[in-house]
Order: C-alpha cells, then sequence, then structure tokens
C-alpha cells in the first residue's frame, strides 16, 4: 500500500510503515501547503493513496461525502512511539483489505 502522510503526521510513521513493506508520500512533496484538505483527499483518491492524518473532524466529514481510497485517522498519544505502535496494531488487525476504502483510527 501507499500511504500519504498529511502536513500534521508525524514523519517518523514513515520508518515503521517502510519496515511492513508500504510506501510513503510526504504531502509536503506534492502539494503546497496551502491546500485544501478536499484537494488532498481527490489527489489521494486519484493515485490510490490511503491518507494518515490527524486531522479528525475535517476528514472524517469529508471521508464520508467523497470518493477515497482510505484514510486513517491517527490518534495523538503521550509518545511517537505509542502512535507508532497503534499504526502498526491497527494494520496487522485489519490487513489491506479493511483498510482500502474505509476510514480507520489508530
Amino acid at each position: 500500500m501507499t500511504f500519504l502522510l498529511d502536513h500534521d503526521s508525524p514523519d517518523d510513521l514513515a520508518y515503521s510503515l517502510h519496515a511492513l513493506g508500504h510506501q510513503c508520500i510526504y504531502l509536503r512533496n506534492i502539494l503546497p501547503r496551502t491546500a485544501s484538505d478536499l484537494e488532498i483527499l481527490e489527489l489521494a483518491h486519484q493515485k490510490k493513496y490511503i491518507v494518515i492524518t490527524c486531522n479528525y473532524d475535517d476528514f472524517l466529514a469529508l471521508g464520508k461525502s467523497k470518493p477515497h481510497c482510505g484514510i486513517i485517522i491517527l490518534k495523538r498519544r503521550e509518545t511517537r512511539a505509542s502512535e507508532r505502535s497503534a499504526l502498526v496494531h491497527l494494520l496487522d488487525r485489519l490487513g489491506e483489505s479493511s483498510i482500502v476504502d474505509n476510514i480507520n483510527f489508530a
């Protein structure tokens, strides 16, 4: 799977995702910081990227009304290690078929 890390997602998530054999794209490398959440979701859908974001309110609403290839909303935790662990646990528990085209929380 290819993941698009939103501006608010910790960069170090990429280390865990790469270790699991996934690709990661940093949003800042493909769209300007001023891009709207809708533009982000549309690009991700077009490229078949799964969005990882901490932006619960906006992406949950967009994900319910707009097409997407998958959204993972990462809950902020006390440590980055806890955030990485939650993401890896989600991927292990659900697998690709439950991640793609769904909204999940890690």
